[in-house]
């Protein structure tokens, strides 16, 4: 087998790189959480005076924990999976259903990136409670695991069609 061109690697090497990023992005955002929970406890048992903007700022972290988390699952290909029926197929039907499988989660973060977009435009001028934020900044986590589907899923059922030749069995070669 010869080895992957450099377009190829240069390509696994920017969606690592972007995985890495949300991975990074959706631990701070855990941290953060956690510290605010730290501030709630310490303001209504300690100062007697309840911050009444940690709900709301929890909510809006655990969006952004959960999508991120779960596109760098799908990178990752350590999301959860059941893989008993295309354990059984022979290898060439395997290779396909992979294939199948990428175009379909890319499809679904399809869906997801409109359904988003066209969610952050209806939330735009609607506030969150608490934060004074836009609405649509909730939105937004669910806008951006979308098109890190399309680009991580999308990308790797491109990569297989692309390697299917190498995963293919060679029927031009006669043996003798």
């Amino acid at each position: 087998m010869t080895a992957e061109p450099l377009f190829v690697r240069r390509i696994e090497r920017l969606l690592d790189l972007i995985c890495s990023l949300c991975t990074l992005v959706a631990s701070l955002a855990l941290v953060l959480l956690i510290v605010t929970f730290g501030w709630l406890v310490f303001g209504r048992y300690v100062l007697n005076v309840t911050p009444t903007w940690v709900e709301q700022l929890a909510l809006l972290l655990i969006c952004y924990i959960a999508f991120l988390g779960a596109a760098a699952g799908v990178h990752e290909d350590s999301h959860i999976g059941v893989s008993l029926f295309r354990d059984m197929l022979p290898a060439p039907a395997q290779k396909l259903l992979l294939i199948l499988i990428d175009l379909a989660l890319a499809g679904f973060g399809a869906v997801m990136l409109v359904a988003g977009i066209s969610l952050m435009q209806f939330g735009a001028d609607t506030m969150l409670p608490m934060l004074n934020i836009p609405e649509s900044v909730r939105t937004l986590a669910i806008t951006s695991l979308g098109g890190l589907l399309i680009l991580f899923a999308g990308t790797r059922g491109l990569l297989r069609i692309f390697r299917f030749r190498a995963w293919a069995p060679d029927h031009s070669i006669k043996e003798t």
